[in-house]
């Protein structure tokens, strides 16, 4: 049988079997193969990682759309050259999701525009990519989603529903102080959490101040106790990232 046969009764079986990798790159696999005259094994291996790949890809994309990150970022964007007080030894670190693995929280706290919610998005990102489901919440937008939620009393399903996520992440945290009902709600949130997951959580206060964020002292120190502990801190330092863009950009 000839190869301009082949070719279309193989993508053919391929896209009835769903497998939608293979059928994309299979008349170019198979270009490939002639020309280097690739052992059938070899062939094989190339195709089913195309839609190894495939796959991979398409389950990131999902994550990301679900994670609701407010912008684009990845960790390759990560501008070295701004003196941030983070070392490169730091961030590839950090980059290696290694918290994640120790089931620890990560804390980013710095000045406004040193670039955290970047950070905190990028690896957010990179466990898409890998195929950690993410959820990105603005602190302040998470408690109006929850004023909503119990208003349609499906209050309980949302708590039970972050339980789920692998990665949490937490933006702008301590921008005001939190009403008590606000803070029931995070230490709903967290307690469904602990130690099944990690939260990634970025704030322009150090969390020896978090106390004073809330009415209630107990609270506060059961709050601040499961974001803590365990938990690793980058702390970002310097002059505002977004100043170096405007002059670039001028």
């Amino acid at each position: 049988m000839s190869i301009s046969t082949l070719i279309p009764n193989a993508t053919r079986i391929a896209h009835d079997l769903r497998l939608f990798g293979v059928h994309a790159g299979i008349e170019q696999r198979s270009a490939e193969a002639l020309a280097a005259s690739h052992h059938p094994l070899e062939y094989l291996r190339l195709v089913l990682e195309d839609e190894q790949t495939f796959r991979k890809e398409r389950v990131s994309k999902m994550l990301s759309t679900r994670a609701k990150f407010r912008s684009d970022a990845n960790l390759e964007e990560w501008d070295h050259t701004h003196e941030r007080g983070l070392t490169k030894a730091q961030f590839r670190d950090v980059a290696s999701l290694g918290f994640y693995k120790n089931r620890e929280n990560l804390l980013i706290v710095g000045n406004t525009g040193t670039g955290k919610t970047h950070l905190a998005i990028a690896l957010g990102k990179k466990f898409c990519a890998e195929g950690t489901g993410t959820q990105f919440f603005s602190v302040n937008l998470l408690f109006e989603e929850c004023h909503a939620e119990k208003a349609a009393g499906r209050y309980l399903n949302s708590v039970r529903r972050m339980k789920r996520v692998q990665i949490l992440i937490l933006d702008d945290f301590g921008l005001r102080n939190y009403t008590h009902d606000e803070a029931n709600v995070l230490m709903d949130f967290l307690e469904e959490r602990y130690q099944k997951g990690s939260v990634i959580l970025t704030s322009q206060v150090d969390p020896k101040g978090w106390s004073k964020l809330f009415e209630d002292p107990v609270i506060a120190e059961a709050i601040t106790d499961r974001l803590t502990k365990p938990s690793r801190q980058l702390t970002l330092k310097g002059p505002s990232y977004r100043d170096k863009l405007k002059q670039k950009t001028g």
